[in-house]
């Protein structure tokens, strides 16, 4: 607070101190801020500094996608000549699904049209799509679907930066790392493509939620979620099985049961009025090909140039790929349902009980690297869940730069499958290669961190999990401690390497330099301008940035849809860019 002195303020992440990777390029700019650096300066009223954290980062986020809405220009008029979606990298589904969903035509999704999106995403186009339709028939010089495209990029950029919003309020005393999240090159590549970020926003809200001890307004904004894209759907798994092992389960069931109880609601209108509609979205998961770029296409092309081990001249993936129903979707979900188990085994034998972040990013991105389908944009939903699990800019960004790799051969590809050679084949299959990879090894890291604590970035700032809710610093169940030998809650880990004390709250301090500012732990105030729980104004020890476990208010996943292949392209008049 304004009257607080250094020796009383809280400590907050510097990753010039506290990350290795940003730690080596700030010597480009003279080397981090030094033990005896004196704090920035003062400009804003009443002398508090305008540019904070916080400030900063929603500004990076509001920068990217402004660019990102540049970068998608020249698809916005429709008029895609000579494969110009390909070659100025611009393609998406929310200009080309007005026309291929029938909304220019007035259809209403599902009553009109089967929709082969879930519920909440087929909501959301009728909703933007049908008013922009008659708006178009009373002014025909508008380009109706230039028009759908920039109010769809508006309501999902927002969505976007609530997101941003959202890690920033998870992470008070580590607001730069969502800046990972901010700045990150897909986000810029591949924000609008589709409606991912409906889920992705109603998800982040619902983890917030969560945070703030409030399970039944978790599970609406989580079974909307679901209802939007499923993979929100997976969170309830990690969440049961860490409710297990602290012995919290009630708030999960309440969270689980709201979550369904929304999910069949918004559900039910189009269940019970346009029964085929509805099963649009499960028959085209069931049916859909091997998708471009997964694990299943690398392995068929892989079985080109390996000698047949099969009846027939095929190789093990080529014969899935010509049983997708059964084989291939059952080889699918139990390879899901396995790493899955092999999650929970994890958080129940783990020396100290995971954070939720770190094990949810777990299970989707096992769920995407051995699913059948990866739509380019499905990279959306790993971006917030990889900056909560594991915010570590070097192998964060080695993951990005693997994506842009694949985000421009995917193009290439298309443009080969169009007619127009650019390179083999196989230089797609490595780019899409790399990128399974680079996500595989983030969850070693993530994996490696939850069995050794000490070394977890999060740890080293917060005393348990700030993502945690009811399950924020919570011992062990006593039949947990007694089948795996624990003893209750572990004490707070130490960053390794960085040679983590103890600061005058008796907060771990990884650095030299980095209290927080006046003017941030004003944000850190409840409503209604009580002082800031934790702090020596409130009264109490600095606690893990929450109340009651869950974050203060201050600051601003699926079997998904399947995408069409390149055959349902021609057909559709569309691409697989982003099914």
């Amino acid at each position: 607070m304004p009257g607080m002195n250094v020796e009383q303020q809280p400590r907050v992440d510097n990753p010039g101190q506290s990350e290795p990777f940003v730690r080596g390029l700030s010597e480009a700019i003279g080397g981090p801020l030094g033990e005896h650096a004196a704090p920035g300066g003062r400009n804003g009223p009443n002398g508090v500094r305008f540019w904070t954290a916080t400030r900063i980062v929603l500004a990076l986020a509001c920068l990217t996608l402004a660019l990102h809405w540049v970068q998608k220009s020249p698809c916005r008029d429709g008029a895609w000549d000579n494969h110009v979606q390909y070659t100025r990298f611009c393609y998406t589904d929310v200009l080309a699904l007005y026309y291929a969903e029938g909304l220019n035509e007035g259809k209403v999704p599902y009553r009109d049209h089967p929709v082969e999106y879930p519920v909440v995403t087929g909501y959301f186009m009728g909703a933007l799509g049908l008013p922009v339709h008659s708006y178009g028939l009373q002014n025909p010089n508008v380009n109706q679907g230039m028009l759908f495209y920039d109010v769809n990029a508006l309501v999902l950029c927002a969505l976007a930066v609530a997101t941003a919003g959202v890690i920033l309020a998870l992470r008070r005393r580590r607001p730069w790392d969502a800046a990972l999240f901010a700045v990150a090159p897909a986000l810029f590549v591949t924000a609008t493509v589709n409606w991912d970020f409906l889920a992705i926003g109603f998800a982040a809200l619902g983890l917030y939620a969560w945070a703030r001890r409030q399970p039944v307004l978790a599970g609406v904004l989580l079974g909307l979620g679901a209802a939007a894209k499923l993979w929100p759907l997976f969170i309830f798994g990690p969440l049961l099985i860490l409710g297990l092992r602290a012995g919290k389960v009630r708030p999960v069931l309440v969270a689980f049961g709201t979550g369904a109880a929304t999910w069949v609601a918004v559900n039910a209108p189009v269940f019970l009025l346009w029964r085929d509609s509805w099963n649009r979205f499960f028959e085209l998961n069931t049916e859909r090909p091997v998708d471009w770029g997964t694990f299943w296409y690398v392995g068929r092309y892989l079985d080109g140039k390996l000698d047949p081990i099969l009846p027939g001249n095929k190789g093990v993936f080529q014969w899935f790929s010509d049983n997708v129903d059964p084989a291939l979707n059952w080889t699918t979900y139990v390879l899901f349902a396995l790493c899955c188990l092999g999650v929970a085994y994890l958080i129940m034998s783990a020396p100290r009980r995971p954070r939720l972040g770190q094990v949810i990013f777990l299970v989707v991105a096992a769920f995407l690297i051995f699913n059948k389908v990866w739509s380019q944009q499905f990279v959306l939903w790993l971006l917030p869940l990889a900056v909560l699990a594991r915010p570590r800019w070097g192998a964060f960004l080695a993951w990005q730069a693997a994506e842009v790799l694949y985000f421009v051969a995917f193009y290439g590809e298309l443009l080969g499958a169009s007619g127009k050679q650019v390179f083999p084949e196989g230089v797609f299959v490595l780019a899409a290669s790399l990128r399974l990879i680079t996500v595989a090894v983030l969850c070693w890291f993530v994996v490696r961190e939850i069995l050794h604590p000490e070394e977890d970035a999060v740890r080293a700032t917060y005393e348990d999990d700030p993502d945690g809710g009811e399950l924020d610093g919570a011992p062990d169940a006593p039949w947990v401690a007694a089948r795996f030998g624990r003893r209750g809650a572990l004490p707070v880990p130490a960053l390794a390497g960085v040679g983590a004390t103890a600061g005058p709250t008796g907060f771990p301090i990884d650095g030299s330099s980095g209290y927080l500012a006046d003017e941030d732990l004003v944000h850190d105030s409840l409503v209604d301008g009580n002082p800031a729980v934790g702090s020596p104004v409130a009264g109490s020890p600095v606690d893990n940035g929450s109340v009651d476990g869950g974050p203060v208010d201050g600051s601003a996943v699926d079997g998904g849809p399947v995408d069409r292949g390149p055959a349902d392209d021609k057909a559709a008049g569309t691409d697989s860019g982003g099914r």
